[in-house]
């Protein structure tokens, strides 16, 4: 061999040993993993700032240590977010309603994401709920992309954030050697905010069907380079027949062609795991829907999403040839406790210290006085006072508006739902406010969401037919079967339980549900809503009456029938919150007693009705009951009986 030859196969030897950037070969496999989070609601501390206090279930800042360790385990990694960041605790609210962003601020829990350096985001629909120019400035203190594929400046086919983004990482395979991989990462927002959101979206943004999108833009995101492809869906999972703009569309997202893997969320659930047994095409011991990984990490910083993608390369195009998917708590249960399973990053408790004061003192502000305590713990089984005094301010708010309108000698009726019972927040997420000072903390405790006020007008069939799928927060009860029979059904969130003061009636709970969680009319024939009435008499079908309520559930929000944004009348520029503080700012002092306007009725039998409530609940029994406390109801919960048969 000539010297020149020798020269050159060297070279080629040290090129092929290195494997240079972009170059392949046919046996090459590389190990990459993606790490998740989703709905975090502003929840970066674990910090809880309705009952002002350490919470260790919650927070980014134990999620960044099972990051750092998931990170640590592979070669090769990217973090990614689905979406519902920036509200959903009174530090979100503080910061968008009081403090505001100036220039060259940064949004707390976007410092937090900074720091632990995301790969790109979506948004959720939580993300609209403060205007877009408040959403701008928050996205200008980002350092790493946020992508949206259906939601589309209005008057034009352009988006109104970029739809997807190719990110170019050095990964190293097995043998050492490292490539250059192009991962496309897109993004999708349940189109329902233009309807959530109407006064603050209308004629600015315009949303499309998520899966039409993905089939729009899939494509041209693998013409442009894209090795694999990796959808961040803030949408949850139903198989539920499609019809187009689904609200939960991520388990159709899965049969999209080109698509590797999806990050979802919405629905505060947890997939792979039981929150979805019996899915249609969902593999839950290895995390796939139609073969697809698919991650849905909980909320509010409750668990990573890890999904380890073997790709290998072919004729110089790379593939998945397997997946494996996991949720990483942040916390377990042991002997009734919560306990944390990651430590806080003091890096981010630094960076958010000011912020996090800053809203302490926010929410410690007194706005009246409450001559009882209030709680939640029996919003679910009987009238309650946490929620009349929402109702109680909304009708106050409203009446006012109405003066001089066409509306003015309509009855106004008030709908309010418990926003805090239990379920998946756990035994200590229930509003429980003592007697005395009210504080801003309380009225956020109160009515958790920046929802705004709505007024719709319904006849008293359509109000009929709101209160049945609201019953479907009940089981179904044989009155004669033995054994205990658990009343509250599971699936059915309390958020969607709204009460209508103004009206009395009574629910029959050994009835079928006449809807299903889908709005869907599921026993035409049953009927769990007795003793409509209004004033003393019989609700009179026709008769015309303005309900108020919020704008999620006057746009459609729960799929409640009549509820389509179609009748609204009242739409007010403030929140249901703000509207409760004037009003409790107005009264100086409010006395917080239930009317008594709803009850389960008596349905005969020996049936032994149980729930599950905080363990706190037995104290706030009064001494004539239908509710007796029987012990422990696990998971830190505690069990109680309701007495139906009389």
């Amino acid at each position: 061999m000539d010297r020149r030859s020798f020269i050159f196969a060297l070279a080629l030897g040290a090129a092929t040993a290195l494997g240079g950037a972009g170059t392949a070969s046919a046996d090459s496999t590389v190990h990459l993993r993606l790490l998740g989070t989703t709905d975090l609601h502003v929840n970066v501390l674990p910090y809880n700032y309705y009952s002002d206090k350490e919470d260790v279930t919650v927070g980014l800042a134990r999620t960044a240590g099972l990051i750092a360790k998931a990170r640590a385990e592979s070669k090769n990694s990217l973090l990614l977010d689905n979406g519902d960041t920036i509200q959903g605790n009174p530090l979100g609210d503080f910061v968008a309603r009081e403090r505001g962003l100036k220039k060259g601020d940064v949004h707390p829990v976007y410092k937090a994401m900074n720091l632990l350096k995301y790969d790109a985001t979506t948004v959720g629909n939580h993300e609209f709920n403060y205007g877009l120019d408040f959403l701008a400035s928050a996205h200008s203190g980002l350092t790493f992309p946020v992508v949206a594929a259906n939601v589309e400046i209005a008057g034009s086919d352009r988006t109104y954030l970029k739809p997807y983004e190719i990110l170019t990482r050095q990964v190293t395979d097995e043998q050492g050697q490292v490539h250059s991989l192009k991962i496309g990462v897109i993004g999708f927002v349940t189109p329902q905010i233009t309807t959530w959101d109407k006064s603050a979206l209308a004629d600015k943004v315009t949303t499309s069907d998520i899966v039409d999108a993905a089939r729009k833009y899939v494509p041209e995101l693998r013409s442009q380079g894209a090795d694999i492809v990796v959808a961040l869906c803030h949408s949850g999972l139903s198989a539920d027949p499609r019809h187009g703009m689904e609200e939960n569309a991520a388990w159709y997202l899965t049969e999209v062609p080109g698509i590797d893997a999806v990050v979802t969320g919405h629905q505060h659930k947890v997939f792979p795991g039981p929150d979805f047994v019996g899915l249609p095409e969902a593999d839950s011991a290895k995390g796939t829907i139609h073969g697809v990984p698919v991650v849905m990490p909980g909320f509010w910083g409750s668990h990573l999403g890890v999904i380890d993608l073997t790709l290998t390369n072919g004729d110089g195009k790379w593939s998945v040839a397997d997946s494996a998917v996991a949720v990483r708590p942040i916390y377990e249960t042991r002997d009734k406790q919560r306990v944390a399973l990651a430590d806080s990053d003091p890096a981010i408790v630094e960076a958010l210290s000011a912020d996090h004061e800053a809203t302490l003192a926010y929410v410690r502000q007194p706005v009246g006085e409450t001559t009882a305590p209030i709680n939640s713990y029996f919003a679910l089984v009987q009238d309650d006072p946490s929620i009349q005094i929402v109702t109680n301010a909304q009708a106050w708010y409203v009446k006012r508006l109405l003066q001089g309108t066409e509306y003015e000698s309509m009855p106004v009726l008030s709908a309010g739902a418990p926003f805090k019972a239990g379920g998946r927040g756990g035994p200590d997420y229930y509003t429980d406010i003592p007697a005395g000072k009210i504080a801003i903390r309380n009225t956020a405790d109160l009515y958790l969401y920046p929802n705004t006020v709505r007024a719709v007008v319904m006849t008293g069939a359509q109000i009929r037919e709101w209160l049945e799928a609201s019953a479907g927060a009940f089981n179904r009860i044989d009155p004669n079967a033995s054994g205990e029979q658990a009343l509250l059904n599971p699936s059915f969130p309390s958020y969607n339980f709204d009460v209508i003061d103004g009206v009395s009636y009574r629910i029959d709970v050994s009835q079928p549900a006449r809807y299903d969680g889908d709005g869907k009319l599921a026993a035409p024939e049953a009927h769990r809503i007795r003793d409509l009435s209004h004033g003393g008499k019989p609700i009179d079908d026709g008769r015309k009456f303005v309900v108020v309520t919020n704008n999620y559930r006057a746009g459609g929000g729960g799929k409640f029938p009549g509820l389509d944004g179609t009748n609204i009348v009242v739409e007010a520029p403030d929140e249901n919150r703000t509207a409760l503080v004037n009003y409790i700012f107005d009264q100086k002092t409010i006395d917080p007693a239930s009317d008594g306007n709803w009850s389960l009725s008596p349905i005969g039998g020996a049936a032994e009705v149980t729930f599950l409530s905080s363990p706190k609940a037995r104290d706030a029994i009064p001494p004539v009951s239908r509710i007796a406390y029987l012990g422990d109801g696990g998971n830190g919960f505690g069990k109680y009986r309701i007495d139906l048969t009389k």
